[in-house]
């Protein structure tokens, strides 16, 4: 024991000249330089109130404790933990400082980065307006056309129905009653009585109608023979010079009356009309027996007409 306290008092702590004293504390020793104050913890204070540098724990031994190899080794154990604690307070000192630099320039590049996309959103708001009202007015320019075209399309189908209204119906007679024929030569029955006329393609001083445009047509005629059984009611409808259809009858007692009708596809300038045959007669009065119609059924376009007549053919 004697030889421990000696080993300790050539131990110096820093610079100072105060020996270490090691003390007996129940089941462990103490080093302390005070051998009047110890505690009997892990842990001892001096007088100056500074900590003890260790306190090593001993079992009890047979022999008489612990040597000076033990002692020595507790000591170095113990300095080598401090500087290991003084090494990581500085490394987590020098990493908390490393870190909070790299968050600091992280935190500067994203408000760069913000500022820059909002930016960019400023940007693409501008563009987006500008686009915007750029196909605003595109859109009213061509609402504008569409309207101007409608109206004049509007305008233009107006005119092509007006166009289209053709129709005529005419009777021979206009007033009193008589008989036509029989002649020793055809000739062109003239319907004077007319009761309509839409589109003045009929001219009832000629009895010949003209078509005003290209088209499908149609056409009718009746005829009367009256208390005259020599000669045959019979006329027949032309376009051109060709005869067309033609309503035939002969009366034996009394009267008698015929009818024929035809869709022609006529050309602009084409002409229809009705022919009364020789030795042929017929009686009309104001019940209007005798009569000549016709009206345009469509018009045709020049790709329309090829078509009718291949099917023709």
């Amino acid at each position: 024991m004697a030889h421990l306290v000696l080993q300790c008092e050539e131990l110096k702590r820093d610079s100072s000249e105060e020996p270490f004293t090691l003390i007996k504390a129940q089941d462990h020793f103490c080093l302390s330089t005070e051998c009047s104050q110890h505690d009997t913890g892990e842990q001892t204070q001096n007088k100056h109130g500074v900590k003890l540098l260790s306190c090593y724990r001993a079992e009890q031994k047979v022999d008489g404790g612990l040597d000076n190899n033990e002692i020595s080794q507790q000591l170095s154990s113990g300095d080598r933990r401090d500087t290991l604690r003084d090494e990581a307070s500085t490394d987590s000192q020098q990493y908390c400082h490393l870190s909070f630099s790299d968050i600091h320039a992280a935190l500067r590049e994203l408000t760069a980065t913000v500022t820059e996309q909002k930016a960019n959103i400023r940007a693409l708001e501008t563009q987006l307006r500008e686009q915007q009202t750029f196909f605003l007015e595109e859109l009213n320019k061509k609402s504008d056309e569409i309207s101007n075209l409608t109206l004049s399309q509007v305008e233009e189908l107006r005119k092509e129905n007006r166009d289209r209204e053709i129709v005529f119906s005419a009777a021979l007679m206009q007033s009193n009653s008589g008989y036509f024929g029989p002649f020793t030569t055809e000739i062109t029955l003239t319907y004077r009585n007319v009761f309509t006329n839409i589109g003045n393609a009929y001219n009832p001083i000629t009895g010949v109608f003209t078509a005003p445009l290209r088209g499908a047509y149609r056409f009718t005629v009746s005829s009367f023979g009256h208390d005259n059984p020599s000669n045959a009611a019979y006329v027949s409808i032309m376009k051109n010079e060709g005869k067309v259809v033609m309503a035939y009858a002969r009366q034996g007692q009394g009267s008698v009356n015929t009818s024929n009708g035809v869709v022609l596809i006529l050309e602009v300038g084409d002409v229809v009309y009705v022919r009364l045959w020789p030795g042929s007669r017929i009686f009309d009065n104001d019940n209007n027996h005798n009569t000549f119609s016709g009206n345009l059924l469509f018009p045709l376009r020049e790709q329309e007409l090829c078509r009718m007549c291949f099917q023709e053919i």
